[in-house]
């Protein structure tokens, strides 16, 4: 578990310092409260847009426990920055350790602007309207742009929020290739006896891939009950049933054929979070660490979200510092591929990121009103192969393997025009 003895002296560290650098930085504009870029290197801003609204003036705490987490919702906003770059101080996680030798990005600048609303508008404009804690965009090798606000810095693990699922179906992939998970077309009942006879067990791994299970879980129904009863059972350990598989279980309820049609449901990957543990017979940070986190030479420790049961929680709760998503993107970007080892299989990445004419409910436009889904991804409409990691509040991982670029947004709210900035990344700087 990753609870450092020290966390209350440092929580009171960071407090003092955030508020002592929000109190000056609203003392003038935002770019004079910024720190000094160092030419090609990172660049830091003690505040952001709305930071008063966001906990500046206390120093963006931290929160405990004891305040619950709301099914898209967590944390009041006051909390969030606190929260969503010291998470692994509130629950306990599992640490997945870094490379002993990272491999490191270069740097290069580019120049860049884009339409919005009618007008040019810059990063610098970007960054001034959208609540995010971190901006990287790097093209293969080279990062060309690197941004932290509200006191954020390149040492700090930002949370993944659902961008776990998409770092579970990687795993899913690898395990596969290695022959301890035979096909996408296995049943989770095949490997664990638990959900032998329930109708998450006997669903098709390639259909919970895709989030079409036809098991009912109501994400967003009534408030987020299904999504609160899970994690209340599952993660707190509190309630009836308790216990990472039975509940699971619970939601044992059949409305539609697997395989027809898409409904975004969290509790799919924790389905397959279990598979992979009973498959690999090892937890998922392990794997992680041995399979992927070390083998692109993070440069800093990753941590994950622990269940009551000790199970990563699949869904949820990955945290990591910004460059190391940005490395993990561009394996992706080279279709699993790492400086000539190929550590994602290149047809797995295909077919996550690709949708087979039988499976056409899943087309962007279908699945969702502009997006398709793959194998736990987004998949972003046009005729270019896109996709994305994407985690509630404006988190996500956008690759575009033609061009090798990368965006990584850590962010506190959702906006829609990260999708628009993103367009004008990969039309201004994805010819290569």
């Amino acid at each position: 578990m990753s609870r450092p003895p020290t966390v209350l002296s440092r929580r009171a560290a960071l407090a003092t310092l955030a508020a002592a650098a929000y109190a000056s930085a609203t003392a003038g504009s935002m770019v004079e409260g910024m720190a000094a870029e160092n030419e090609l290197g990172p660049v830091f801003s003690p505040t952001g847009p709305d930071a008063a609204l966001y906990g500046a003036a206390e120093g963006f705490p931290i929160a405990d426990r004891s305040l619950p987490i709301q099914p898209g919702n967590p944390y009041q906003p006051k909390y969030r920055v606190g929260a969503f770059s010291h998470f692994d101080e509130i629950y306990p996680t599992r640490r997945i350790t870094r490379a002993a030798t990272p491999w490191m990005f270069q740097r290069s600048q580019a120049e860049f602007s884009y339409s919005y609303r009618g007008n040019r508008s810059s990063l610098a404009e970007y960054l001034s309207r959208n609540p995010v804690t971190g901006l990287l965009i790097a093209r293969d090798d080279q990062i060309v742009f690197e941004h932290y606000q509200y006191g954020r810095t390149d040492r700090d693990r930002l949370i993944s929020q659902s961008m776990a699922k998409s770092i579970t179906g990687m795993l899913i992939g690898i395990a596969i290739s290695e022959g301890a998970i035979k096909s996408v077309d296995d049943t989770p009942e095949t490997y664990v006896p638990g959900f032998k006879g329930t109708e998450y067990g006997r669903t098709p791994i390639r259909d919970l891939l895709h989030l079409s299970s036809g098991v009912e879980f109501g994400e967003e129904r009534d408030n987020g009950r299904d999504l609160s009863r899970l994690w209340t059972n599952m993660v707190l350990g509190l309630g009836s049933p308790t216990g990472t598989v039975n509940s699971i279980a619970q939601f044992n309820r059949r409305v539609a054929p697997p395989g027809t049609r898409y409904a975004y449901a969290s509790i799919e990957p924790d389905v397959l979070g279990v598979v992979l543990h009973q498959a690999v017979n090892k937890s998922a940070s392990d794997y992680l660490q041995e399979k992927v986190w070390q083998p692109i030479g993070a440069e800093a420790d990753a941590t994950w979200l622990l269940d009551a049961e000790g199970f990563e929680l699949a869904h949820f709760g990955f945290n990591a510092v910004l460059r190391d998503y940005a490395r993990l993107g561009r394996l992706l970007a080279h279709d699993g591929a790492w400086q000539g080892n190929q550590i994602i299989p290149a047809q797995w990445m295909m077919d996550a990121t690709t949708v087979r004419a039988s499976d056409a409910y899943l087309l962007p436009g279908k699945a969702m009103p502009t997006f398709g889904y793959g194998y736990l991804l987004w998949l972003l409409p046009g005729t270019r192969r896109q996709f994305a990691l994407v985690g509630d509040l404006g988190q996500r991982i956008c690759v575009d393997p033609d061009s090798k670029l990368v965006m990584v947004q850590t962010a506190l709210e959702t906006r829609a025009e990260v999708w628009r900035l993103w367009s004008a990344v990969v039309e201004q700087l994805g010819q290569r």
